[in-house]
């Protein structure tokens, strides 16, 4: 069960990071981020992966604190566990 609550975490969080990743670099470009007022030492791509990264790190803390305020099933201290096993 930990395993799938973990992808219940991540997967949506990750598509969730992928449209912003996008949306973000649609209006700002690699080149024009300073970083303590100096351009960043890193290629655009290497830009692009730290920006994902960041993004799915917050939409992850995001999803999880949603799934962890979830009610919990009387007699059970896992979140979520009043939902049916789908497998």
């Amino acid at each position: 069960m930990r395993l799938r609550q973990i992808i219940w975490i991540l997967w949506p969080s990750f598509l969730v990071a992928g449209i912003a990743e996008g949306l973000l670099f649609s209006v700002i470009h690699p080149d024009d981020i300073l970083l303590f007022g100096e351009p960043m030492a890193l290629s655009n791509e290497g830009v692009y992966t730290l920006g994902f990264l960041i993004i799915w790190l917050f939409c992850a803390t995001s999803s999880a604190l949603s799934f962890f305020v979830l009610p919990k099933k009387e007699g059970s201290t896992e979140a979520g566990s009043d939902e049916p096993d789908l497998i």
